[in-house]
């Protein structure tokens, strides 16, 4: 553990928070605790265009505590960093836990990556009745989770059984369980050497200092080509769902016209046949 000791150090001098404001008359209340004021959130029109929001944000499990919510985006699945929207998180970390959760098709993975604080990971698994051969039994593609009677559950990635002390990354969803943060695997892998975890914290210590260290900004001229975007966006889905209605009118349209002709040939054999019928009927009586 002393290498991610090291390494979580040197990530906690690359991120530095913006300068807090001090309110002198405040400050006794809040026992002499500073005050930063959160950055404005943009519209949510925009999220797209943030650097974060379609993004495996690199982030440590402390930093994961620390996101916020923000009124209006409740319930969400979305949290923010001063004003940087954030769904999905790229974690690198040891396992320091398993542990069953009874009764329920979930299991927890405690990351703690010497950050300051350790984070849950829920992976959930399948029902028994949709596991095909040869497929993972969870709703992680390459992860399956083993458990026989009398035996400690086994987790294992890739083919690879991982165990307390495997460092693994994981990207994930954020949740919330009893009020407190959690994330919920989509995809993991396993860190093979000291020299891929040093990247990887590399890595995230970059991002964070030359995008989470300061607020997301979106000039006024930046709004506008939003706009513009979004609006020319929407007037090509309209077009589409004007296509394809019109698309699924004509082929309603040849569907009907291939039933009447359908009905009209079957119509005229009807014909034919009563016809014959009646010239069979009135021979038989000569």
């Amino acid at each position: 553990m002393a290498i991610w000791n090291q390494i979580a150090q040197r990530s906690r001098f690359a991120f530095q928070e913006p300068p807090t404001l001090h309110t002198g008359q405040n400050d006794d209340m809040n026992n002499n605790r500073t005050w930063q004021a959160p950055a404005p959130v943009h519209n949510a029109k925009y999220f797209s265009a943030s650097p974060t929001y379609n993004k495996w944000v690199k982030l440590t499990a402390a930093d994961v505590h620390a996101l916020r919510e923000v009124p209006g985006f409740e319930g969400q699945n979305v949290y923010f960093h001063l004003n940087h929207p954030i769904r999905f998180v790229y974690l690198v970390a040891p396992i320091v836990a398993i542990h069953e959760i009874p009764n329920t098709k979930f299991l927890l993975l405690t990351l703690d990556d010497s950050s300051g604080a350790c984070i849950d990971v829920k992976i959930e698994r399948k029902d028994p009745a949709e596991v095909e051969p040869n497929t993972s039994n969870t709703v992680v593609e390459n992860l399956n989770i083993n458990t026989a009677v009398g035996y400690d559950v086994e987790v294992t990635i890739d083919g690879q059984k991982v165990d307390i002390a495997s460092v693994i990354k994981v990207k994930c969803t954020i949740g919330k369980f009893r009020g407190v943060m959690q994330l919920e695997l989509k995809r993991c892998g396993v860190i093979k050497d000291t020299t891929e975890e040093i990247a990887a914290w590399q890595s995230m210590s970059g991002f964070k200092r030359d995008v989470l260290a300061r607020p997301w900004v979106l000039s006024t001229a930046e709004q506008a080509k939003l706009d513009v975007q979004i609006y020319e966006e929407a007037v090509q889905e309209q077009e589409e769902e004007r296509r394809e209605r019109r698309s699924q009118r004509a082929l309603q349209k040849r569907e009907e016209q291939r039933a009447a002709k359908r009905q009209a040939r079957e119509e005229e054999q009807e014909k034919r046949r009563l016809a014959a019928e009646r010239k069979y009927n009135q021979g038989a009586l000569i």
